[in-house]
């Protein structure tokens, strides 16, 4: 079995209508993948209900994670409780370039938190630009010690051994493996932290799924490791999500 932990739809820009990233499974043997749009809500206006209705059409393939602006204070914190109570929603998508909100910052942490109060996880794009670092996430992880943080790309191209750095000190911290061209690499994440804290993904459809999962193999983990990054590993984190805040 194979879940994708990082793919797009779209139609507000780039145009990724879900069947594309359905065909795209299908080519590459992806049983399931989280879906996110590329915009930010609520600045792109319908963004949550558009990832909602390709969950509903495609409901045994597709899983839906809100990628919000955490600047936008309480009606960001609106919208996201609207979509992990109402359309059920199982994580938060961050990226701070996007948003213009640092990973350290009061209106990142308080989303963080939120998304913590649900159990669900909250994915940075996590690469080579400003306020995407590792070593900025850090300073989220080291914030909300309750919270599930994936790393996503896991660095990017010139900054894996800072996310690696991160995740061996917050046992918070996953490290995702999405356009991050280092298959010796994700060898060495295994080894540091540990098979059951990195996770397949593939950025796509930017990013070819079969590349991505060719990736994986090709870094010689053992048939154990390959189950839990490829499906295992985000099973469990997906298992923990509640549609109502902790407390209520």
């Amino acid at each position: 079995m194979i879940i994708d932990s990082h793919t797009h739809v779209d139609r507000f820009g780039w145009y990724d209508p879900p069947e594309t990233i359905i065909r795209l499974m299908d080519e590459a043997g992806v049983d399931q993948s989280i879906i996110m749009t590329y915009g930010d809500a609520p600045d792109v206006e319908g963004a949550l209900e558009y990832i909602a209705e390709a969950v509903q059409k495609y409901p045994d393939r597709l899983i839906g994670y809100a990628r919000m602006n955490p600047r936008r204070g309480e009606k960001a914190h609106r919208l996201f409780q609207k979509a992990m109570e109402v359309y059920g929603f199982k994580g938060l998508k961050l990226h701070p370039v996007g948003s213009l909100s640092h990973p350290g910052s009061r209106d990142t942490i308080e989303m963080i938190h939120l998304a913590a109060r649900y159990g669900a996880p909250t994915l940075f794009h996590c690469g080579d630009e400003e306020y995407t670092l590792p070593l900025q996430i850090a300073q989220a992880a080291a914030a909300c010690p309750e919270a599930t943080i994936i790393l996503g790309h896991a660095g990017g191209y010139f900054h894996v051994q800072d996310a690696i750095r991160v995740a061996e000190r917050y046992p918070n911290v996953y490290l995702e493996t999405s356009a991050m061209p280092y298959p010796r690499l994700i060898k060495e994440a295994v080894e540091r932290v540990g098979a059951s804290r990195v996770l397949y993904a593939s950025d796509g459809p930017g990013c070819d799924l079969t590349i991505e999962i060719h990736k994986v193999r090709m870094a010689g983990l053992t048939p154990e490791e390959e189950e839990a990054l490829f499906f295992r590993n985000i099973q469990r984190i997906l298992s923990n999500v509640r549609t109502k805040e902790e407390g209520q």
